[in-house]
């Protein structure tokens, strides 16, 4: 009988190399586990296929984890022309099977042009998305009939990374909500032939552009060895989840009163939601300034 994992208080943010095969929930749990953590969540779902970062908030940083959700975020996506699948993606059942035109890379550049920018996007039916209170990938599994929703996203930029037939590689960046799922399946039916990814890779999520990277079972190796130095140095603190927000710094009497609620007021504090650190670069919450430089509390960190 294994003996009973002692968890812990524990704050700090992990950048997982998720592995392929397995959900994010899953990766979590397991990472949460591996460090002992008493509370953890991840920052948004990437499908079972994909892998790549997936930021892991444990403790005070998961108040954050809903802001690196809404970051910009890149991918490397392989797709497949010629197949429709009902998952949009390999895991799913063809649905239907249609001959891949000779493709000039005028008009696949034409045709992603149509799919970059602030535009309307159908989310996939096996998604996480939620109606009714119920995620649609439940009801698609029942059989129901579904209308998946459509909604406004941003893509920055899609780059063609290489085409060869039937095969095609992107490189896509692109702000919260997206599902590049939908990009290739929509891009499929611009060419007349139909899409699916086959495999995606998340690079980078804001603000970690250049993440240092764990996978699972590098991960268990460190924690199994006992080194816990080692594993700790994989823990980076709640502050890199908000290096990219506009800083303001209290002083103590200053940092006591936005602990407590009060708004502040300078002038020369930089408007919007700002990070606000005390004494010694402590983080302690989020704010949003005025025009007028006033400073109301938004989310307060314990640490």
């Amino acid at each position: 009988m294994r003996p009973r994992i002692q968890f812990r208080r524990l704050d700090g943010i992990v950048l997982l190399d998720k592995p392929a095969g397995m959900s994010s929930n899953t990766a979590l749990q397991v990472a949460r586990r591996l460090f002992r953590a008493e509370k953890g969540g991840h920052t948004g779902s990437l499908d079972p296929l994909a892998t790549g970062l997936l930021p892991l908030c444990f403790g005070e940083a998961t108040k954050i984890a809903g802001l690196l959700l809404g970051s910009a975020k890149a991918y490397d996506a392989q797709i497949v022309l010629g197949r429709t699948t009902d998952t949009d993606d390999a895991d799913g059942v063809v649905l239907r099977e249609r001959p891949v035109p000779a493709i000039s890379r005028p008009a696949l550049e034409a045709a992603l042009a149509t799919l970059t920018g602030h535009v309307r996007q159908r989310a996939p039916i096996y998604s996480a998305l939620k109606q009714g209170g119920e995620p649609l990938y439940v009801k698609a599994r029942r059989g129901d009939a579904i209308e998946a929703p459509e909604r406004d996203v941003h893509v920055q930029s899609i780059e063609i990374l290489g085409h060869d037939g039937e095969q095609l590689s992107l490189r896509v960046t692109c702000g919260s909500g997206t599902y590049i799922r939908s990009i290739a399946r929509d891009l499929g039916e611009l060419l007349g032939c139909g899409a699916h990814i086959t495999g995606l890779r998340r690079l980078w999520v804001e603000p970690f552009r250049e993440p240092r990277m764990i996978g699972l079972d590098a991960l268990r190796e460190v924690a199994e060895s006992g080194d816990e130095a080692a594993l700790m140095g994989w823990l980076l603190p709640l502050a890199d989840g908000l290096s990219h927000f506009a800083r303001v710094e209290l002083d103590t009497g200053q940092g006591t009163r936005f602990c407590m609620g009060q708004r502040l007021r300078n002038p020369a504090w930089p408007a919007g939601q700002v990070a606000v650190y005390g004494a010694g670069g402590v983080p302690l919450g989020l704010g949003q300034v005025e025009a007028d430089g006033r400073l109301s509390p938004q989310r307060r960190f314990n640490l």
